[in-house]
Order: C-alpha cells, then sequence, then structure tokens
C-alpha cells in the first residue's frame, strides 16, 4: 500500500509539472506579425531583413521539401506582384518545442487565414494556412508553410466566368 501511495504521489507531482513560456516567446510571436505585416504591405526589402543568411524553410510546393533564403525571397516576391491587398488575420499564436526534449524553444506556431485579390483576374482569395517560425540573433532562420498552394494557385488565376 505504502509503494501505491508514492507511485500515485509521483505520478500527481509529475503531472503538476509547469511548462514555463520561453522567455523569448512573446518576442518571437511580435517578430512573426511583424514579418507577415511587412508581406501584406509589399515591403520587400523589410522583409529581407528579417530572414537569417542560413534559413531554411519548408515549402508549401509539393515535393519540393527544405528551400533557402533566396528561393524563399523568390517565392515572396512572386506572391506579392501577383497579388494585391494581402492580409494575414491569425487565429492564434502557438509556442513551438523543440523536437527531442519537448520543450518550449522560442519559436512560434501560428494557424490562420490569408486574404487577397489576384491582380489579373480579380478573384478575391481565402486561404486557410499554418506557419512555423524559427528565430536566431532576432532574425528568422527556420520555419515554414502549409496549404493548399497548387488549389490557391488554380482558383485564384482562373479566367472570371462571364455569362
Amino acid at each position: 500500500m505504502r509503494n501505491f501511495i508514492l507511485m500515485m504521489l509521483a505520478v500527481i507531482l509529475a503531472s503538476c509539472s509547469v511548462n514555463v513560456q520561453h522567455a523569448d516567446f512573446e518576442n518571437n510571436v511580435k517578430l512573426g506579425q511583424k514579418f507577415f505585416q511587412l508581406h501584406g504591405e509589399e515591403n520587400f526589402d523589410a522583409m529581407v531583413d528579417m530572414m537569417h543568411d542560413e534559413l531554411q524553410w519548408t515549402s508549401p510546393k509539393y515535393g519540393e521539401g527544405l528551400i533557402n533564403k533566396e528561393t524563399q525571397l523568390g517565392y515572396v516576391k512572386m506572391y506579392q506582384d501577383l497579388y494585391d491587398n494581402i492580409n494575414f488575420e491569425a487565429n492564434y499564436w502557438l509556442p513551438g518545442v523543440d523536437t527531442l526534449s519537448l520543450k518550449n524553444d522560442g519559436s512560434v506556431r501560428v494557424y490562420g487565414t490569408w486574404t487577397g485579390v489576384h491582380t489579373e483576374t480579380g478573384n478575391e482569395f481565402n486561404l486557410g494556412s499554418y506557419h512555423t517560425m524559427a528565430f536566431q540573433d532576432g532574425k528568422i532562420i527556420g520555419g515554414g508553410d502549409w496549404f493548399d498552394l497548387t488549389g490557391f494557385v488554380q482558383e485564384s488565376t482562373k479566367p472570371a466566368m462571364t455569362e
């Protein structure tokens, strides 16, 4: 009985352990928000400055995998050239965790919705997405985008129906 009580006490104490927020989380959320704001403002140069030279990004393009800063900047420029009124509305920002220790590591995750207009067709878009961002030296060094890129491009670029 004594062993059972000790075991139960250990389980209760372990379940009460507090997962303290990483000291950089709030600041990194602000950096992520600023990054998305700059995208909507089509402030490409400021976005370049926010990315670490060693950036590794998971592309939403099927089969592409990890891309570097230059490739990611090419995509950012493409979006800004092809779309107007780009806006990101976050549902919520969440802390990221180290995949080995499962402890908060200062990275951020966000679920939200992108909206805007394709400049050539005038088609509006409303795209649900998930993004991650990791930081080093106050810059984005890693992360990724998860959304239906193919469907997004097909829908936003299809010619308007005429009657």
